[in-house]
């Protein structure tokens, strides 16, 4: 089976895909950002990759959000509910983990199936 890789660079890929299935890698916002902004643009970037990748909110599988800080969990889904809404909602789970930099909040990464 082919597996391709979309922005390949020396460290990882933005997105694999896999048969049927599209892997994205953790997407996030402007290092010193507030949550809400952050959560915005990952999820921009995340519908943008699923655009390249053939799929769309409507194909979603399993979202995996780490924020560096479980206090901001409200925050976040104050901006993931309304970008998820009328869509079917995937398998997800959030946590509270260190990211790269202290300025980064929050964390997504997607699995998806192809459109």
């Amino acid at each position: 089976m082919t597996i391709t890789r979309i922005d390949q660079g020396p460290r990882m890929s933005e997105a694999v895909i896999h048969g049927d299935t599209i892997y994205l890698a953790g997407q996030i916002g402007a290092p010193g950002e507030s949550v809400t902004a952050q959560t915005k643009a990952a999820l921009a970037e995340i519908e943008a990759l699923l655009v390249q990748t053939g799929s769309s909110k409507d194909h979603l599988l399993m979202a995996t959000i780490w924020l560096a800080d479980m206090n901001d969990f409200e925050e976040m889904n104050a901006v993931w509910d309304p970008w998820i809404a009328g869509h079917a909602a995937p398998a997800r789970a959030t946590g509270e983990a260190k990211l790269a930099t202290p300025e980064y909040r929050v964390e997504i990464i997607i699995i998806a199936a192809k459109a």
